[in-house]
């Protein structure tokens, strides 16, 4: 039996596992990273509090690798796609632009531009078909960052890979929004709370950093958002970001 499913690639401390055990509340999910140890405790835990969840190692860069993914979820919960959330990161490359190399430079593409396509490619046509059956409309969100939208000094190679991802995102989004799919992108402009930037800005102040929780929060009202009121682009930042 086919049952409304979320799907979340990019499962990791922070963000990821945060939104998984947000749609948890409502939905079977699906955790995606290329590193099972990135997902094990998320999974364990939502399966703990009463939850479904399911891991699955994932390159998103590679295309096989997100079918087999997305099949295998289909295996567990059916083809009802409620939410999908493309959160994988990339590497981060941070140098002058005449040292890079074209492997450093294509990294970031390979992830945020590549990946995304792929992920986009193989779970759009779940959500299509989902719009009909889910009682909130399908929704597909990327996580973004600041470099999203400037390409700072010395981050050519990250900030062309969230550029294309968000081009992508607007271009489905015009694309699959008439047909009932929310396609949003969500610019995360400032330094998410996770224990690794445990050290970072110490005396910044409490309101320094963004909690993941409440990123997940957000992405939960963009997915309960009416198809008469879509947000396209939503940008998250603590008060006191200097932007």
């Amino acid at each position: 039996m086919s049952v409304p499913f979320a799907i979340i690639a990019g499962v990791g401390p922070g963000t990821g596992a945060a939104v998984a055990r947000k749609f948890s509340a409502a939905y079977p999910v699906a955790l995606l990273a290329r590193n099972p140890a990135n997902y094990e405790d998320t999974v364990r835990d939502i399966q703990a509090s009463g939850g479904k969840a399911i891991g699955i190692s994932t390159d998103v860069s590679d295309s096989r690798s997100v079918s087999d993914a997305v099949t295998q979820t289909q295996q567990a919960f059916g083809s009802t796609c409620a939410a999908a959330v493309f959160n994988v990161g990339g590497k981060f490359v941070r140098k002058p632009f005449l040292d890079l190399s074209l492997e450093e430079f294509e990294s970031g593409w390979e992830v945020n531009g590549r990946g995304a396509f792929l992920f986009s490619h193989a779970i759009l046509p779940l959500l299509l078909q989902s719009t009909q059956q889910s009682t909130r409309p399908p929704t597909l969100i990327f996580t973004g960052a600041t470099a999203s939208l400037k390409g700072s000094a010395q981050f050519a190679a990250f900030s062309t890979g969230k550029f294309a991802k968000r081009s992508l995102a607007q271009s489905l989004a015009r694309e699959f929004g008439p047909k009932g799919v929310h396609v949003a992108h969500v610019n995360i402009d400032g330094v998410i709370d996770i224990e690794r930037t445990k050290e970072w800005m110490k005396d910044a102040g409490e309101d320094a950093k963004i909690k993941p929780e409440a990123i997940a929060d957000a992405y939960w009202h963009l997915h309960t958002q009416p198809r008469t009121c879509f947000t396209q682009e939503m940008d998250i930042r603590p008060c006191v970001e200097k932007w």
